[in-house]
């Protein structure tokens, strides 16, 4: 690593980017070019993550990665489809923040595929750091560097401790990032009604129900973007092992669109007679409010008190109903609401309501829902 006035200069630049409120694509090329002055790098690529499940959303790549992604299936595909001790759902099960391959290994690399399967034959990267951006008990996202060269200098100890201390100041950043910008402006149409894909056994797309592609292309984050497919795959290798009764939770993810549509991701695998992988079912459909608003209020950072507060609110609950609630006074209502209003950047009630359900609901709210929790307009 290079001199600590270096790196302390770099913590310090994270540290005001990551609470300058920029969207997510400026964030994170501003944090890649602050890393890169402290451990420098070949290569590097950010995936965001839904915080329930650890399923990217999302991944945007820099340096010799950038407008590679002809092999983005196969990394979702080793990422979530096997153990591995350097994947992310293992590092944050482990409550790891950053690890380096080549220290994790002891220097032999080639015990993950990850890296004999992809990184070194098709990039010539053999080693790897990764940065889960936690805070909490909630991880946003992770980072992933790259080191090119048979020969190249690995990533030491001090590197690696240095990453992990930024975590919880990049996850802040991610946080805000998601929920920088709400869609004001006309957005185009994308196709009522969820999405179906069939996958088969060779991982192909090989049916699609009408609007799909639609869906797909929503799913391209930005101008540093991965395939817009990418969140599938991952999702699909995730759904073999459910198959193959290697973990007990069907998986799924949720996902704002380009559009600024809340999108949920579901994939299950379909029973095959010989035992073999057989295919498997993607949906993608608008995603319910009962499912999203959890994930907003999240990202705002608020206390336990705060939800219960901001819950209802959202429900329409007069001020003095939430203090007798919750048994306390009107007065420290007041101050979690202003505390509320402050991390979520809006001043009133109705601002807040409208901050939550985006404008994907928020003209809807007189609209009756279903027992689902969709609203039945939408159905």
């Amino acid at each position: 690593m290079t001199s600590s006035l270096t790196a302390e200069r770099v913590r310090r630049d994270i540290e005001v980017v990551a609470h300058a409120g920029l969207g997510l694509d400026d964030f994170f090329a501003e944090t890649v070019d602050s890393l890169r002055r402290a451990v420098p790098v070949d290569a590097a690529c950010i995936g965001t993550f839904d915080p329930n499940t650890v399923m990217l959303t999302s991944a945007r790549k820099y340096g010799d990665l950038l407008g590679q992604d002809h092999k983005d299936p196969q990394w979702g595909l080793l990422e979530y489809g096997q153990v591995e001790p350097s994947s992310y759902r293992e590092l944050v099960a482990q409550k790891r923040d950053a690890v380096g391959l080549n220290l994790l290994t002891r220097g032999r690399t080639q015990q993950s595929e990850r890296m004999t399967q992809l990184m070194i034959p098709e990039y010539c990267f053999h080693d790897e750091a990764r940065v889960v951006l936690r805070d909490g008990d909630r991880v946003w996202a992770g980072i992933a560097l790259f080191r090119s060269g048979a020969g190249c200098r690995p990533f030491t100890e001090d590197e690696i401790d240095f990453l992990g201390s930024l975590s919880q100041t990049l996850a802040h950043g991610v946080r805000i990032g998601l929920l920088s910008t709400v869609v004001a402006e006309q957005r185009p149409s994308i196709t009522s009604g969820p999405a179906v894909l069939i996958i088969d056994r060779n991982n192909e797309i090989v049916q699609m129900s009408a609007g799909s592609q639609e869906r797909i292309d929503d799913l391209a984050a930005g101008p540093n973007s991965a395939a817009a497919a990418n969140p599938i795959y991952g999702l699909i290798g995730a759904a073999r092992r459910y198959g193959a009764g290697e973990t007990q939770v069907p998986p799924r993810l949720r996902v704002r669109g380009r559009s600024g549509m809340w999108l949920v991701i579901n994939a299950s695998p379909l029973s095959s007679a010989d035992g073999r992988p057989g295919e498997v079912v993607v949906t993608i459909e608008e995603a319910r409010p009962p499912e999203i608003i959890p994930l907003v209020v999240e990202a705002f950072g608020l206390t336990a008190r705060e939800r219960d507060v901001t819950q209802m609110v959202l429900q329409n609950v007069a001020t003095k109903d939430i203090a007798a609630t919750l048994h306390v006074s009107a007065y420290t209502v007041q101050d979690h609401l202003k505390s509320i209003f402050d991390k979520a950047g809006v001043r009133s009630r109705r601002e807040l309501i409208a901050r939550v359900y985006f404008d994907q609901y928020a003209q809807r709210l007189n609209d009756p829902l279903t027992p689902s929790g969709s609203y039945a307009s939408a159905e």
